[in-house]
């Protein structure tokens, strides 16, 4: 499996796309800014709904923030994996070896996984708290772990660019 994984790298850091991206002094730094601006966009959103959660801004709607914000963080989601996706290709052996992306990539595995728990589970039962109500121990325990954890991703990008 990882022989497959280092080859599948080395496969890609010699795409002519990967070539550009190491050639080109414009289009590293436009993609880095799409992928920040995403990541604004995506965290941002969720980070927002969180702490709607967590009790802050309890006269908005559970209900309606998700319907303001979940479209947000989607719109986010498709600028920042595709432009990380790039940002990967002018040294993917390197970086796709690193811990510190391996980490990354897997705790937003985490994060989409705690906010499909959340919408198909707790969220069901948003009607009863959505306004006003506290919400249940599970909801703010889901929203601590989304913030966390985007908390981490953000530092591990950033690290990717200093230790890998």
């Amino acid at each position: 499996m990882r022989e497959a994984w280092t080859a599948w790298l080395g496969w890609l850091h010699a795409t002519p796309l990967a070539l550009a991206m190491r050639q080109s002094e414009w289009l590293y730094p436009a993609v880095e800014i799409l992928h920040i601006l995403g990541f604004c966009a995506l965290v941002g959103a969720a980070a927002l709904f969180d702490l709607r959660l967590l009790g802050v801004s309890r006269h908005i709607p559970v209900q309606q923030m998700a319907a303001h914000l979940l479209p947000v963080a989607w719109v986010g989601f498709g600028l920042a994996a595709p432009s990380g996706f790039l940002l990967l290709l002018p040294d993917a052996p390197s970086i796709g070896a690193s811990p510190i992306f391996l980490s990354k990539m897997a705790l937003i595995g985490v994060a989409g996984l705690n906010a499909w728990v959340f919408h198909t589970r707790v969220g069901r039962s948003v009607q009863r708290w959505s306004q006003g109500a506290n919400p249940p121990t599970v909801a703010k325990l889901a929203a601590l772990i989304s913030l966390g954890v985007w908390i981490a991703v953000i530092a591990l990008g950033r690290l990717i660019a200093y230790l890998s």
